[in-house]
């Protein structure tokens, strides 16, 4: 069989690459369709995973539109010259290129307020795979399985720490630190949407430095950290996932981080203008598991700090985080066994229709917001 998989992200790298790997020594042919952003052939690269580049594009949400046509084209050309026999994307690029090339199409999705791309992608997928934590119907070929996409490459399962980051970034054995990432709000789903700016990264970087070094993860590159007590994220990115599991906390206004600091058992604060009564099912319900907290103000971080690093936290959290995890799955075998029935989900017990599942509806309102 031949599988085409979009890595439009770093994070779609993540996702993927250990599913990728099992298919090659299974014997089967993959491909992957790159998208030149931020560290994602960097990814690709550190772990030799066989790719071709369809089109770049920069932080900015005027650098993806611009450069839409020419992705596109690019695109369904590689593939057909590839003639895969299923696609997977979370995506427009992957759907519409399977439509195109009459391939079915696997879309893994987890961003409940991305409307705008659901209403282009979904209707040209065999099967729509979610986290069971995610509240919007997508359609009769909406299927769900037990988790979040990082559990694809960070449950316990598959995931191995590095214990060598401490010396890479000139650390004592015992010393506290703390991340701060920013995001770079660049995407079409964060048309209108803002986090932690200016004289509030200030203030949080000062109370953060009071407890632990600061360690600042910026995806925008706009940060200026000179006269603050912080450096920046200087290691390769294929190694931030071992830093972020020996960090006392995360900072951050972005949304897969913190869900992987929660995988890894690291106690995380989020703060974004997502944060609210219609905020993502993963979210509200790692909040309820105690795994991670959810505000929306600077001040609020602030304060919430304080509780963050306090003493015990590290016991207390991977407790939690193994509790969280012993109800999830391998996302890397679902995704794989998905491959080699061809998409046809019905036939596999790691997955449920939407409606279909048990999962406790989490106490707040969640994710159904549009673009």
């Amino acid at each position: 069989m031949n599988y085409l998989f979009f890595t439009n992200t770093p994070a779609h790298v993540h996702l993927y690459k250990h599913a990728i790997r099992e298919l090659r020594e299974r014997g089967h042919e993959v491909r992957i369709l790159a998208r030149e952003y931020t560290c994602t052939v960097e990814l690709l690269e550190w772990y030799d995973l066989p790719y071709e580049v369809y089109g770049s594009c920069g932080t900015s949400k005027g650098s993806l539109l611009s450069r839409l046509p020419a992705h596109y084209a690019r695109a369904i050309r590689l593939a057909r010259r590839f003639d895969p026999d299923l696609i997977f994307g979370m995506g427009g690029y992957a759907a519409h290129t399977g439509a195109l090339l009459r391939t079915p199409t696997v879309l893994l999705i987890d961003s409940e307020p991305a409307s705008f791309d659901h209403t282009i992608s979904t209707p040209f997928a065999r099967v729509v795979l979610t986290p069971n934590t995610f509240r919007k119907d997508l359609g009769d070929h909406h299927y769900v399985f037990a988790g979040v996409k990082e559990c694809a490459y960070l449950h316990p399962d598959i995931y191995e720490p590095n214990s060598s980051v401490r010396d890479r970034l000139g650390l004592d054995a015992d010393e506290p630190y703390a991340i701060l990432r920013l995001n770079a709000f660049g995407s079409q789903h964060d048309v209108g949407k803002s986090g932690i700016t200016g004289t509030d990264r200030r203030r949080i970087i000062e109370r953060l430095a009071e407890d632990a070094t600061v360690l600042v993860s910026d995806e925008g590159g706009t940060t200026n950290l000179e006269g603050l007590p912080a450096r920046p994220f200087d290691l390769h990115p294929a190694l931030l996932h071992d830093v972020l599991a020996e960090a006392e906390l995360l900072v951050a206004d972005t949304q897969t981080m913190v869900t992987e600091a929660a995988m890894l058992g690291t106690p995380a604060i989020r703060s974004n203008s997502f944060v609210g009564d219609d905020d993502m099912g993963n979210f509200v319900e790692l909040e309820n598991q105690g795994l991670i907290r959810n505000v929306s103000s600077a001040d609020e971080i602030r304060a919430e700090i304080d509780t963050y690093l306090g003493p015990d936290t590290d016991e207390t959290w991977r407790t939690r985080r193994d509790e969280f995890l012993a109800e999830t799955v391998n996302l890397t075998d679902v995704i794989v066994d998905v491959a080699t029935v061809d998409g046809h989900v019905d036939e596999l017990e790691s997955v449920r229709q939407f409606g279909n599942h048990t999962r406790q509806e989490p106490a707040s309102s969640v994710g159904v917001g549009s673009d």
